[in-house]
């Protein structure tokens, strides 16, 4: 039966690329399937040491990881509620000489936002902005919307509560949130991804060079309220130093996230009530949760029927001892599978193969090169997604967006600024990487 995981994550997978629309019931059928199996015995887990389902659903599903990515949809949707970021993004406009450098910014500002919260709602949040400037110039606005894309998209994977990659890589490594920033003594995915920004700025910057005509702002927006603002910050400063509390990542995060996103509710609902419980349950992603659940479970089941032992191999043979290479494999083939489909299923599917290989590398029984391995697949896998409209969320959402203004953007168009974006952030994130853990 070692074959029968592999088939129905084949059939998953081809689903999810030619039916993107219901690709979470794919998964979560999928993975239903996986479950009658481990119940009557036909697949089994070596890890489980006792109840097949209990290990599924007690350890597989990654509770922590679910909780906190609950918790901060729901935390930005009512930051969004606030006004708050387009009133930061409006006063970064009245400080800027023209409109090139005006959008710069707000770009600039989405991918500040996207360090701590979901793409998709830093989008969302600064669009209106972009828009309303171009508006004035009476200009296209797709440029402005792809940059905000994918300087989100690149920003996302700084923290551990910016994207659901990151705290997928927290869960597998057991990292805390000062992890990213700094990882046993040397710098973390952080400093990978700020360097990646800097060089990639420059791209949007030559993007941007049509925009050069001076613009003023009327009708300023009013923030609402700056408490959710404060919940997030508090939740950062808890998150920061919860390492001493859980250093396994196992439970604190996603309980931490949730007891706040739970008064954030309570607040909105009860004490300014900008709207109702209806509102909220909508606010959050429930496919993408019910996506994951189901990736979860196909990727265990891989792993128990050993696909991702082979897939390591066949990177170590192919490396043949040679690290660099293995390493630039790794991250060669995450970019370019990342730039055609969804980077959380192919990440989770590739943190045990990562995994593998670097152990390959390391001394018997070590974890040493874990870091340089991990780290080139989640700056891969993460930037990758910037190289087509379908490679990520955000840029579905920005198409989207462009597409209801009646600016329908092509394959190409959005490429013209993807590839660019990507070749010069990864070539620069990734030789820090080799540079600091190799």
């Amino acid at each position: 039966m070692d074959y029968l995981p592999l088939i129905i994550f084949v059939v998953a997978y081809t689903g999810f690329i030619w039916r993107q629309h219901s690709k979470s019931w794919t998964a979560l059928v999928a993975a239903l399937v996986l479950v009658v199996f481990y119940a009557f015995g036909v697949l089994s887990s070596p890890e489980a040491g006792g109840s097949q389902l209990k290990f599924i659903f007690g350890q597989v599903l990654h509770w922590n990881v679910l909780g906190l990515m609950t918790s901060m949809m729901l935390l930005s949707f009512i930051l969004e509620e606030s006004h708050l970021p387009e009133v930061l993004a409006e006063r970064l406009v009245e400080r800027s000489g023209n409109a090139r450098m005006a959008l710069f910014w707000v770009v600039m500002l989405t991918g500040f936002f996207s360090i701590f919260l979901c793409n998709v709602s830093c989008v969302l949040l600064v669009a209106p902005v972009a828009l309303s400037l171009t508006r004035k110039l009476k200009m296209s606005p797709v440029r402005p919307l792809i940059c905000l894309a994918i300087a989100s998209n690149l920003q996302g994977v700084a923290t551990l509560i910016g994207d659901p990659p990151s705290m997928l890589m927290a869960g597998h490594m057991k990292l805390t949130f000062n992890d990213f920033f700094f990882y046993q003594g040397k710098p973390g995915i952080f400093w990978v991804v700020e360097i990646g920004a800097i060089a990639s700025m420059v791209v949007v910057y030559l993007a941007l060079r049509p925009f050069s005509k001076k613009i003023d702002i009327h009708d300023r927006v009013k923030p609402r309220s700056w408490v959710p603002s404060i919940l997030i910050g508090v939740l950062v400063l808890i998150l920061a130093c919860a390492s001493s509390i859980d250093k396994s990542f196992t439970w604190f995060a996603g309980t931490v996230g949730m007891l706040t996103a739970a008064f954030a509710a309570l607040w909105y609902v009860k004490v300014v009530a900008w709207g109702g419980w209806k509102k909220l349950f909508k606010s959050v992603d429930w496919e993408t949760l019910l996506f994951l659940i189901g990736m979860f479970i196909m990727v265990q089941s891989l792993s128990d029927a050993g696909w991702l032992q082979k897939i390591a191999d066949s990177i170590s043979t192919v490396a043949a001892g040679n690290m660099f290479l293995a390493f630039v494999l790794i991250v060669g083939v995450s970019v370019f599978v990342s730039g055609l489909v969804d980077n959380v299923p192919f990440l989770v599917a590739m943190i045990p193969v990562a995994d593998s290989v670097a152990r390959s590398f390391s001394a018997e029984g070590g974890f040493e090169k874990v870091p340089l391995m991990m780290f080139g697949l989640l700056a891969g896998a993460c930037l990758g997604g910037n190289i087509t409209p379908i490679g990520a969320a955000a840029n579905v959402v920005a198409i989207g967006i462009l597409k209801k203004e009646g600016y329908p953007v092509t394959f190409w168009q959005f490429m013209r600024i993807g590839l660019p974006f990507t070749i010069v952030a990864v070539l620069a994130g990734c030789s820090l990487i080799w540079f600091v853990w190799s």
